[in-house]
Order: C-alpha cells, then sequence, then structure tokens
C-alpha cells in the first residue's frame, strides 16, 4: 500500500538526500552517498586522472543493492511483530546516520578516499540513503524521488510546457498540484545541497551532524501517519 503523506515528510527526506550527498561528495572524495549514478562518472574520472576515491565508488554500488535487497526483506517480517514498516526503516536510517556522522567527525578528515577510514565512513552513508531509496520506493511512491532530480525536473518541465500550453479542465488541477510538490522537492533538495557546501567550508566533518537531526524530524513525522498493514507490494 502507499502511505498517505504529510507534506513535511518528501521535503524532509529530500532536504537530507541534498545534504548526505553534497557532504558525502565534498568529504570522501566525490563519493555519492544517495544515488548510485554519479560514481560510475566520477569513478571514470578517477581512474583516468589518478585521484583517490575509486575503491569506494566501486564498492558503493553492491553495497547500495544488498542494503535494499535486505530493506525490502526485512520489511515484509515487521508486520507480524506489530512494528510499522516506514517508521522502523527511517529508525534505521537514522542510526546508520548516527554511526556515520561519529565516524566522519572521528576519522575525518579523508585525505585517502581509498582508506579504511574512508571506505568504512562513505559505505555507512551509502547504506542510511539506499534505505531512504527503499523506503521511498515502496512507502512513498505518489511523492518526487528525494535523491535524483533529473526524472523530477524532467517531469516539471514537461507539465510547464503543458500548462503554457493549456490544459484540459479536467487535468488542470492534478497537474498544478504535482508541480506544486515537485517544486518543493528540487527546492528542499536544493537548500540541503546549499547548507551542506556551507557547513562543510565552515565546519568540516561536523557538517555531518546535521544530517541525523533532519532524519529524526522526519522519523517523527513517519511515526504520526498511519500505520501501514503490509509493505507497499
Amino acid at each position: 500500500m502507499v502511505v498517505p503523506m504529510k507534506p513535511t515528510l518528501p521535503v524532509l527526506l529530500s532536504f537530507n538526500g541534498g545534504y548526505v550527498d553534497t557532504a558525502g561528495f565534498l568529504a570522501l572524495q566525490g563519493l555519492f552517498t544517495a544515488h548510485v549514478t554519479g560514481n560510475f562518472v566520477t569513478l571514470g574520472a578517477a581512474l583516468v586522472f589518478g585521484t583517490s576515491g575509486a575503491l569506494s565508488k566501486v564498492l558503493a554500488l553492491p553495497v547500495f543493492c544488498v542494503v535494499i535487497v535486505l530493506t525490502r526483506l526485512a520489511s515484509y517480517g515487521l508486520p507480524a511483530r506489530n512494528w510499522p514498516v516506514l517508521p522502523t526503516m527511517l529508525t534505521l536510517k537514522l542510526i546508520l546516520l548516527v554511526i556515520g556522522a561519529g565516524l566522519a567527525i572521528r576519522l575525518g578528515p579523508f585525505i585517502d578516499g581509498n582508506g579504511w577510514p574512508a571506505l568504512v565512513t562513505g559505505m555507512t552513508f551509502v547504506a542510511a540513503m539506499a534505505i531512504q531509496n527503499a523506503a521511498h520506493r515502496i512507502h512513498l511512491g505518489t511523492a518526487p524521488p528525494g535523491t535524483i532530480m533529473t526524472g523530477t525536473t524532467t517531469q516539471l518541465m514537461i507539465d510547464l510546457a503543458d500548462t503554457i500550453r493549456g490544459l484540459p479542465a479536467d487535468k488542470r488541477e492534478a497537474t498544478r498540484a504535482r508541480m506544486r510538490r515537485m517544486c518543493m522537492a528540487v527546492a528542499s533538495f536544493a537548500a540541503g545541497a546549499a547548507l551542506a557546501a556551507l557547513l562543510f567550508s565552515s565546519t568540516g566533518m561536523w557538517c555531518f551532524a546535521v544530517a541525523p537531526i533532519v532524519a529524526l524530524m522526519a522519523g517523527i513525522v513517519a511515526r504520526s501517519m498511519p500505520i501501514e498493514a503490509v509493505p507497499n507490494g
């Protein structure tokens, strides 16, 4: 089933998606923690120019995939234990973000992206954001993605073009509502990215302390939503 959403939950997830991805990219030698596409690009650059961090980019994809599979499988057993699926998934993400922030503050800065401190820290954040991606796909399917803005921006521009050309009356309100949701997703993602860059430049590894706080807020919002009976199939 798709869980009814409070508008603040997708906004918080998008903000954290942009925040963690940017902080990870800056601190972990160009590692994208929230989505895997960018790592293919930066991996190619690392191999060509001999820069640090190639190993973490290679590991990010299998770690991301394994965590999503495990998250999906685990979600099927939660209702039998009377555990709400979405809040539980977001709690696991919160725990990983707390661990990742602690590792970054304790072990950073990361000069060598292939060293074990950077690898352990980076894969912890990759696992956390894999859970967020899985939670979104399973339970928040009507909301724009919180970690990848390409598809959202494309659909937003298509809807804008259709609106300019003129929409039938029966589609006008639904399209406008979708555009509002997508604008909020893009704006919150951009705000998270901008804040992460600002705080990284001024506080270094301590910038990672913000991500668990936002994740905690998202978890509180999720727990106020109706409890799911089964995972979305």
